[in-house]
């Protein structure tokens, strides 16, 4: 079992930041890779970003490419999620989630945990 909690989030102003936080607990020797997802209100939830737990990989959505940058420290079991040049249409709950067999970063019924979720919330 992995547990994940996120934080970070909050309301911003178009053009700002925010770095989102997931500190992961538990068997954490067995996640293959971290991803962060988003759901708005009225769609359906959406691959953001993902990072191999060891290595260098990393991948991205096309819509966040240039403005997002996944991170991670293994030192503290947490990944991040700097996020820049935000835009309103990135209003969403953000979740992270553990994916311990590597099958595939974009599909989120891939992923084995997920945490509670942070709100990020873009004014225009």
């Amino acid at each position: 079992q992995v547990q994940l909690v996120e934080s970070g989030g909050g309301l911003v102003q178009a053009g700002g930041s925010l770095r989102l936080s997931c500190a992961a607990s538990g068997r954490t020797f067995s996640i293959y890779a971290m991803g962060w997802f988003r759901q708005a209100p009225g769609k359906e939830r959406e691959f953001v970003a993902a990072i191999k737990w060891s290595g260098d990989d990393t991948s991205y959505a096309d819509f966040v490419k240039g403005r997002f940058t996944i991170s991670r420290d293994n030192a503290k079991n947490t990944v991040y999620l700097q996020m820049n040049s935000l835009k309103p249409e990135d209003t969403a709950v953000y979740y992270c989630a553990a994916d311990y067999y590597g099958r595939s970063w974009y599909n989120g019924n891939s992923y084995d945990f997920w945490g509670q979720g942070t709100q990020v919330t873009v004014s225009s």
